[in-house]
Protein backbone atom coordinates (compact mmCIF):
# COMPACT_ATOMS: atom_id res chain seq x y z
CA UNK A 1 0.00 0.00 0.00
CA UNK A 2 1.53 3.57 -1.03
CA UNK A 3 1.96 5.89 1.87
CA UNK A 4 1.18 9.30 0.68
CA UNK A 5 3.30 10.98 2.96
CA UNK A 6 5.97 9.76 1.42
CA UNK A 7 5.61 11.86 -1.89
CA UNK A 8 5.42 15.29 -1.11
CA UNK A 9 3.95 16.47 -4.96
CA UNK A 10 1.40 13.86 -4.26
CA UNK A 11 0.34 15.04 -0.81
CA UNK A 12 0.43 18.33 -2.46
CA UNK A 13 -2.06 17.82 -5.24
CA UNK A 14 -4.44 15.33 -3.23
CA UNK A 15 -4.59 18.38 -0.01
CA UNK A 16 -5.43 21.22 -2.44
CA UNK A 17 -8.30 20.22 -3.97
CA UNK A 18 -9.88 18.25 -0.56
CA UNK A 19 -9.28 21.55 0.85
CA UNK A 20 -10.49 23.83 -1.33
CA UNK A 21 -13.93 21.36 -1.70
CA UNK A 22 -13.93 22.11 1.86
CA UNK A 23 -13.90 25.75 1.88
CA UNK A 24 -16.44 25.82 -0.84
CA UNK A 25 -18.80 23.80 1.42
CA UNK A 26 -18.15 26.59 3.86
CA UNK A 27 -19.35 28.75 1.46
CA UNK A 28 -22.35 26.82 0.15
CA UNK A 29 -23.34 26.49 3.86
CA UNK A 30 -23.31 30.21 4.74
CA UNK A 31 -25.41 30.53 1.90
CA UNK A 32 -28.35 28.43 3.34
CA UNK A 33 -27.38 29.82 7.10
CA UNK A 34 -25.77 32.91 6.99
CA UNK A 35 -24.74 34.59 10.01
CA UNK A 36 -26.40 37.64 11.38
CA UNK A 37 -24.21 40.39 12.62
CA UNK A 38 -24.28 39.28 15.89
CA UNK A 39 -23.32 35.99 15.45
CA UNK A 40 -20.76 36.93 13.46
CA UNK A 41 -18.29 38.17 16.14
CA UNK A 42 -18.90 35.05 18.24
CA UNK A 43 -17.73 33.51 14.98
CA UNK A 44 -14.94 35.46 14.10
CA UNK A 45 -13.82 33.97 17.71
CA UNK A 46 -14.34 30.40 16.93
CA UNK A 47 -12.36 30.88 13.58
CA UNK A 48 -9.23 32.60 14.90
CA UNK A 49 -9.20 29.98 18.13
CA UNK A 50 -9.25 27.00 15.22
CA UNK A 51 -7.11 28.58 12.66
CA UNK A 52 -4.72 29.01 15.31
CA UNK A 53 -4.97 25.40 16.78
CA UNK A 54 -4.12 24.20 12.73
CA UNK A 55 -1.31 26.70 13.11
CA UNK A 56 -0.12 25.23 16.18
CA UNK A 57 -0.55 21.93 15.12
CA UNK A 58 1.13 22.42 11.50
CA UNK A 59 3.94 23.80 14.04
CA UNK A 60 4.96 21.08 15.98
CA UNK A 61 4.45 18.25 13.12
CA UNK A 62 7.30 20.15 11.60
CA UNK A 63 8.95 20.36 14.92
CA UNK A 64 8.60 16.70 14.97
CA UNK A 65 10.25 16.22 11.16
CA UNK A 66 12.76 18.49 11.58
CA UNK A 67 14.02 16.92 14.80
CA UNK A 68 13.64 13.19 12.65
CA UNK A 69 15.74 14.43 9.88
CA UNK A 70 18.39 16.17 12.26
CA UNK A 71 18.58 12.66 13.59
CA UNK A 72 19.17 11.17 10.71
CA UNK A 73 22.00 12.99 9.55
CA UNK A 74 23.89 12.85 12.96
CA UNK A 75 23.29 8.89 12.43
CA UNK A 76 25.40 8.80 8.70
CA UNK A 77 27.78 11.54 10.56
CA UNK A 78 27.86 8.26 13.66
CA UNK A 79 28.05 5.48 10.58
CA UNK A 80 31.08 7.49 8.88
CA UNK A 81 33.21 7.61 11.84
CA UNK A 82 32.33 4.15 13.26
CA UNK A 83 33.99 2.41 9.82
CA UNK A 84 36.86 4.93 9.67
CA UNK A 85 37.75 4.04 13.25
CA UNK A 86 37.77 0.74 12.62
CA UNK A 87 39.58 0.75 9.40
CA UNK A 88 42.22 2.36 11.45
CA UNK A 89 41.63 -0.07 13.83
CA UNK A 90 42.21 -3.35 11.69
CA UNK A 91 46.40 -2.33 11.67
CA UNK A 92 46.00 -3.98 15.37
CA UNK A 93 45.63 -7.42 13.79
CA UNK A 94 47.85 -9.63 12.62
CA UNK A 95 48.70 -8.82 8.81
CA UNK A 96 46.80 -11.19 7.20
CA UNK A 97 43.68 -10.66 8.87
CA UNK A 98 43.85 -7.03 8.62
CA UNK A 99 44.27 -7.49 4.57
CA UNK A 100 41.15 -9.19 4.63
CA UNK A 101 39.29 -7.15 7.13
CA UNK A 102 39.93 -3.78 4.74
CA UNK A 103 38.43 -4.55 1.55
CA UNK A 104 34.98 -5.97 3.63
CA UNK A 105 35.06 -2.39 5.61
CA UNK A 106 35.14 -0.70 2.06
CA UNK A 107 32.36 -3.14 0.67
CA UNK A 108 30.26 -2.21 3.14
CA UNK A 109 31.03 1.32 3.15
CA UNK A 110 29.72 1.09 -0.48
CA UNK A 111 27.24 -0.20 0.38
CA UNK A 112 26.15 2.21 3.40
CA UNK A 113 26.52 5.07 0.65
CA UNK A 114 24.27 3.52 -1.77
CA UNK A 115 21.47 3.00 1.28
CA UNK A 116 20.96 6.50 1.64
CA UNK A 117 21.42 7.48 -2.62
CA UNK A 118 18.60 4.86 -3.04
CA UNK A 119 15.22 6.62 -4.18
CA UNK A 120 13.10 3.44 -4.66
CA UNK A 121 12.52 1.42 -1.41
CA UNK A 122 12.68 -1.74 -4.08
CA UNK A 123 16.28 -0.67 -4.00
CA UNK A 124 16.91 -1.07 -0.66
CA UNK A 125 16.07 -5.18 -0.18
CA UNK A 126 18.79 -5.81 -2.50
CA UNK A 127 20.93 -3.28 -0.69
CA UNK A 128 19.70 -4.35 2.39
CA UNK A 129 20.96 -7.96 1.44
CA UNK A 130 24.44 -7.70 0.91
CA UNK A 131 24.69 -5.01 3.47
CA UNK A 132 23.58 -8.24 6.30
CA UNK A 133 25.82 -10.60 4.26
CA UNK A 134 28.83 -7.99 4.46
CA UNK A 135 28.33 -7.72 8.61
CA UNK A 136 28.32 -11.75 8.81
CA UNK A 137 31.66 -11.40 7.18
CA UNK A 138 32.89 -8.74 8.77
CA UNK A 139 31.95 -10.17 11.76
CA UNK A 140 33.96 -13.79 10.98
CA UNK A 141 36.90 -11.59 9.63
CA UNK A 142 37.46 -10.29 13.25
CA UNK A 143 36.16 -13.43 15.64
CA UNK A 144 39.22 -15.78 14.67
CA UNK A 145 41.59 -13.23 15.75
CA UNK A 146 40.02 -12.16 18.58
CA UNK A 147 39.56 -15.59 20.23
CA UNK A 148 43.02 -16.87 18.97
CA UNK A 149 44.43 -13.39 21.09
CA UNK A 150 42.01 -11.68 23.68
CA UNK A 151 44.18 -8.90 24.66
CA UNK A 152 42.85 -5.60 25.66
CA UNK A 153 43.75 -4.52 22.27
CA UNK A 154 41.71 -7.10 20.76
CA UNK A 155 38.98 -5.74 22.71
CA UNK A 156 39.40 -2.32 20.53
CA UNK A 157 38.82 -3.97 17.35
CA UNK A 158 35.80 -6.42 18.91
CA UNK A 159 34.46 -2.99 20.41
CA UNK A 160 34.88 -0.82 16.97
CA UNK A 161 33.27 -3.61 15.00
CA UNK A 162 30.33 -3.79 17.37
CA UNK A 163 30.14 0.22 16.47
CA UNK A 164 30.12 -0.35 12.54
CA UNK A 165 27.13 -2.90 13.30
CA UNK A 166 24.79 -1.05 15.96
CA UNK A 167 25.12 2.26 13.75
CA UNK A 168 23.30 0.25 10.54
CA UNK A 169 20.77 -0.82 12.91
CA UNK A 170 20.28 2.98 14.77
CA UNK A 171 19.90 4.36 11.24
CA UNK A 172 17.59 2.40 9.79
CA UNK A 173 15.66 2.19 13.40
CA UNK A 174 15.84 6.58 12.49
CA UNK A 175 14.34 6.09 8.94
CA UNK A 176 11.46 3.85 10.01
CA UNK A 177 10.63 6.58 12.63
CA UNK A 178 8.61 8.97 11.46
CA UNK A 179 5.16 10.83 12.23
CA UNK A 180 2.73 8.69 12.68
CA UNK A 181 -0.34 8.23 10.62
CA UNK A 182 -2.62 9.24 12.98
CA UNK A 183 -1.15 12.73 13.78
CA UNK A 184 -1.13 13.37 9.95
CA UNK A 185 -5.27 12.43 9.79
CA UNK A 186 -5.83 14.25 13.03
CA UNK A 187 -3.96 17.23 11.22
CA UNK A 188 -5.95 16.91 7.92
CA UNK A 189 -9.45 16.53 9.66
CA UNK A 190 -8.68 19.74 11.69
CA UNK A 191 -7.54 21.65 8.15
CA UNK A 192 -10.67 20.48 7.23
CA UNK A 193 -12.50 22.15 9.65
CA UNK A 194 -10.57 24.59 9.47
CA UNK A 195 -11.35 25.62 6.03
CA UNK A 196 -15.33 24.98 6.31
CA UNK A 197 -14.96 28.04 8.91
CA UNK A 198 -12.72 29.84 6.44
CA UNK A 199 -15.46 29.12 3.54
CA UNK A 200 -18.63 29.81 6.28
CA UNK A 201 -16.94 33.24 7.37
CA UNK A 202 -16.12 34.76 3.92
CA UNK A 203 -18.15 37.89 3.77
CA UNK A 204 -18.39 39.10 -0.36
CA UNK A 205 -17.76 36.91 -3.66
CA UNK A 206 -14.53 38.55 -4.65
CA UNK A 207 -13.40 37.19 -0.82
CA UNK A 208 -14.40 33.36 -1.53
CA UNK A 209 -12.49 33.74 -4.43
CA UNK A 210 -9.66 34.49 -3.02
CA UNK A 211 -10.01 32.76 0.06
CA UNK A 212 -10.75 29.23 -1.90
CA UNK A 213 -7.43 29.85 -4.13
CA UNK A 214 -4.75 31.15 -1.44
CA UNK A 215 -5.69 29.57 2.16
CA UNK A 216 -5.54 25.63 0.49
CA UNK A 217 -2.47 26.28 -1.31
CA UNK A 218 -0.46 27.93 1.36
CA UNK A 219 -2.11 24.82 3.96
CA UNK A 220 -1.07 22.33 1.03
CA UNK A 221 2.57 23.86 1.00
CA UNK A 222 2.84 23.44 4.10
CA UNK A 223 1.84 20.00 4.22
CA UNK A 224 3.99 18.86 1.34
CA UNK A 225 7.13 20.81 3.58
CA UNK A 226 6.31 18.99 6.40
CA UNK A 227 6.60 15.57 4.55
CA UNK A 228 8.94 16.38 2.73
CA UNK A 229 11.29 16.60 5.51
CA UNK A 230 9.99 13.52 7.16
CA UNK A 231 10.32 11.58 4.01
CA UNK A 232 13.87 9.57 4.04
CA UNK A 233 14.11 9.23 0.16
CA UNK A 234 11.34 10.78 -1.72
CA UNK A 235 11.62 14.23 -0.77
CA UNK A 236 13.86 17.05 -2.04
CA UNK A 237 15.14 17.42 1.40
CA UNK A 238 17.42 14.69 1.48
CA UNK A 239 20.47 13.35 3.82
CA UNK A 240 23.14 13.17 1.56
CA UNK A 241 26.04 10.84 2.72
CA UNK A 242 28.56 13.07 2.38
CA UNK A 243 30.67 12.07 5.95
CA UNK A 244 30.81 8.44 4.25
CA UNK A 245 31.22 9.89 0.63
CA UNK A 246 34.28 11.80 2.11
CA UNK A 247 35.43 8.84 4.21
CA UNK A 248 35.12 6.23 1.03
CA UNK A 249 37.77 9.01 -0.73
CA UNK A 250 40.06 9.38 2.08
CA UNK A 251 40.45 5.57 2.19
CA UNK A 252 43.52 4.36 -0.04
CA UNK A 253 42.87 2.24 -3.52
CA UNK A 254 43.82 -1.66 -2.56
Amino acid sequence: MIDITDYPTGLFLVACPLLWLAAWFGVRLSRRYPLDNEMRQDFGTLQAAALTLLGLIIAFSFSMAAGRYDQRKNLEEAEANAVGTEYVRAALLPPADAAKLRPLLKAYLDQRIRFYAAFWESETGAINARTAKLQDQLWAAILEPATANPTPVMALVVSGMNDVLNAQGYTQAAWWNRIPGSAWGLMYVIALFCHVLVGYGARSLATERRLLFIFPVFIGIAFAFIADIDSPRHGIIRVHPQNLISLAGSLPVS
